[in-house]
């Protein structure tokens, strides 16, 4: 008989309304980028999380309605019958492997502004559209019959759900998204009937909801709520005590409760801004309110965590989004002991952005996300080897470290060599900025993994030259040599490098990763807009330096409104003294400080410092590269059958591309050419009947 493990208790089977969970991993809904738009990417990806071990896996939300859609963001949608094939799909793949298969119902109310249908929204009250767009649009109050046709469109929803497959129906009524949420708050629902007004009657309308689909349902499914757990918008909004009073008011409502942060914002916030289990203090004794199983979230990664959260009474369920994306295998690895073996999530948010962007998924630390079907990837299995045996990697940055770790599941005997004493490239550095410490586990996995390969090698302190590399032999050279941050200022707002009197010193990130720090009164020009330029100025106040932070965008770090952190970002740096420039940019550096100039108006004004940081672009380091294509005659001779140029050497860009251009360096080596084909499968709406 096998002893007893420390994390038994998270494979134990739970009972939820007429059903039984296999374990206590439970991905709770999350979005992808796919939706109604790549279902079969949507529903490969869920179902390698079955495969994966999860007991319970969700969708992500699910328009249950027309008259409710939050274009131009893609989830899925069950508008009609039609709509039926497409998630049953996704229903079949998640049941694969024994996990129960879920579905989240949202009907968005004051969030959804109805750009595709071009129906009047619906609200609980009458007040304009909340988006991330701030869509010039109001709501109409429902009155008392669309309030029946909106229970109405719930049960037909429930029977399409029934019809499709699934196992559990969740309600969305948490990070301000989901209608439920708009009756329970005084901020949303502002009505003077029965469903407004008291705790008792903002229930009504969940209630009746419930109720209804209980009778289309009856005991072949589970109905699951998700709440929010505190708005943190004042007196006005759904607060943790109230949300305390709503579950012991409606104890046994749902067959569990699924506990969510207020705003998404807070409940996904970045590991820059959140640690694990953020969110225990406002769970914590909800449990104790209702015999119904309850779950929560908090970027689970660490298997300790998880038990004790079980074992103390917090949640019965590990609700997990970005670390089910991160290693959809998280729970197969703890019931195998293999803990080192788990891709842990990073916190980056890089994920959030397939859905913000209206593009696919992306994740830093696991590249086959959303390519299980698109490419046939799967993340825990490598395609055969090919004809040839050896790979040179030259720099172990994310791209040339994910290249040998594919290239190694495969069979290849690689080996990785470092310029620098430090393996990791640019994560290496990045990670002992402030607030990036998680970021190191995209090295700390990919080294632990390398290490343990006879087939690898790993060579640090070794630059290499063109002619070394042309004497060693390999079959292949992939050369992942990273980049640098110009200092000339070249980005968007300068397309050439800035005017320079040559008198103001000029720094850039690379300087202050090297811990070569400007003092007195430094400007940090910002026209990169993704996360650097604040935590460079965070880094240069926390060595004493004053600090105006300069943009040209109308936000600070604009980019990372696609990661949930901007506006965090900015209270952080107001919170530290950094004086923020808005809508400007740098005209020129003189000779004590930086002329500036309006976006808008070019308007010019001076403002004096000691110096300048330019967080503006950067340059692929791919000198190697190039001397090697100089020297392509002396390729076969060599031994030499290709070259390759990947990753931030290549196009730089955030970390995640880089993983995803190693990995796909590590696919493609030997394969077949494609010649003008595509590299992935697509869905192509098919046309109706004219």
């Amino acid at each position: 008989m096998a002893a007893p493990s420390p994390y038994d208790v998270l494979f134990e089977p739970v009972r939820i309304g007429p059903l039984t969970a296999k374990n206590r991993f439970y991905q709770v809904p999350h979005c992808n980028g796919g939706g109604y738009r790549d279902p079969s990417a949507a529903a490969a990806m869920r179902g390698i999380k079955a495969e994966g071990g999860w007991g319970v896996i969700f969708t992500e939300q699910t328009e249950m309605h027309h008259s409710s859609e939050i274009t131009p963001f893609i989830e899925l949608r069950l508008w009609e019958d039609q709509d039926i094939p497409s998630i049953a799909r996704m229903a079949e793949a998640m049941k694969t492997h024994g996990a129960l298969a879920g579905i989240q119902l949202a009907y968005s109310g004051i969030n959804g502004p109805n750009m595709y249908t071009k129906e009047v929204p619906l609200a609980p009250s009458a007040l304009p559209i909340r988006t991330f767009t701030n869509d010039p649009v109001t709501a109409r109050a429902m009155d008392k019959k669309d309030i029946a046709d909106l229970r109405r469109w719930f049960a037909n929803a429930a029977r399409r759900c029934r019809t499709a497959g699934f196992d559990l129906i969740c309600l969305y009524g948490a990070h301000g998204f989901g209608i439920f949420q708009h009756f329970l708050s005084r901020a949303t629902n502002q009505r003077t009937d029965e469903y407004g007004g008291s705790l008792e009657n903002r229930s009504r309308f969940v209630r009746e909801v419930i109720a209804d689909m209980r009778d289309v349902i009856g005991d072949a499914m589970a109905i699951t709520l998700r709440v929010s757990l505190d708005e943190t918008i004042g007196d006005l909004g759904f607060s943790n005590a109230e949300m305390r009073d709503f579950v012991a008011m409606n104890a046994d409502l749902p067959d569990l409760w699924d506990l969510a942060h207020g705003a998404w914002e807070d409940c996904s916030g970045p590991s820059r801004f959140k640690e694990e289990a953020a969110q225990e203090s406002l769970v914590r004794g909800i449990r104790a309110l209702s015999s119904k199983p309850v779950v929560g979230v908090g970027r689970f990664t660490s298997p300790d965590t998880m038990v004790r959260m079980v074992r103390q009474g917090v949640l019965d369920f590990i609700g997990c989004a970005r670390p089910s994306i991160a290693d959809p295998f998280l729970p197969n690895k703890i019931a195998e002991g293999r803990i080192d073996d788990i891709r842990e999530c990073i916190g980056c948010n890089i994920c959030v952005t397939g859905d913000m962007i209206q593009g696919m998924g992306r994740c830093t630390q696991n590249p086959t996300w959303m390519e299980e079907w698109r490419r046939g990837w799967h993340p825990e299995r490598m395609n055969p080897k090919g004809d040839s045996d050896s790979v040179l990697i030259v720099g172990s940055g994310p791209a040339g470290l994910e290249a040998a770790w594919g290239l190694a599941r495969r069979g290849y005997q690689v080996a990785v060599a470092e310029a620098r004493s430090a393996f990791g490239g640019r994560v290496t550095l990045e990670r002992a900025l402030p607030g990036l410490a998680a970021w190191g586990r995209v090295v700390d996995y990919r080294l632990y993994q390398l290490r343990q390969r006879d087939n690898v090698q790993l060579y640090a302190d070794s630059p290499l030259t063109a002619d070394e590399i042309l004497e060693f032999g390999f079959q292949h050279v992939c050369v992942a040599t990273g980049s640098h941050w110009r200092s000339d200022g070249v980005a968007r707002q300068h397309v050439v490098p800035i005017p320079t009197a040559g008198v103001l010193p000029v720094f850039t990130p690379d300087d202050i990763m090297a811990n070569t720090l400007p003092s007195g009164h430094v400007v940090v020009f910002d026209d990169d807009h993704f996360y650097m330029g604040g935590v460079v100025a965070e880094a240069l106040v926390r060595a004493g330096a004053t600090v105006t932070l300069v943009t040209p965008a109308p936000y600070v770090s604009d980019w990372t409104r696609n990661t949930l952190e901007q506006g965090t970002i900015h209270r952080h740096l107001a919170s530290l003294g950094v004086d923020l420039v808005l809508n400007t940019g740098i005209a020129s550096l003189g000779t004590d400080g930086v002329e500036l100039a309006c976006t808008y108006t070019d308007a010019r004004r001076p403002l004096g410092c000691d110096a300048v940081v330019l967080v503006t672009s950067r340059t692929g380091e791919d000198g190697v590269y190039r001397e090697l294509l100089a020297r392509e005659a002396a390729f076969a001779d060599a031994g030499i059958l290709s070259v390759s140029l990947i990753g931030d050497a290549a196009a730089p860009a955030p970390i995640a591309w880089a993983t995803f251009a190693g990995h796909r360096y590590a696919r493609d080596l030997d394969g077949a050419p494609l010649g003008d084909a595509l590299p992935f499968r697509r869905e192509v709406t098919a046309l109706a009947p004219a």
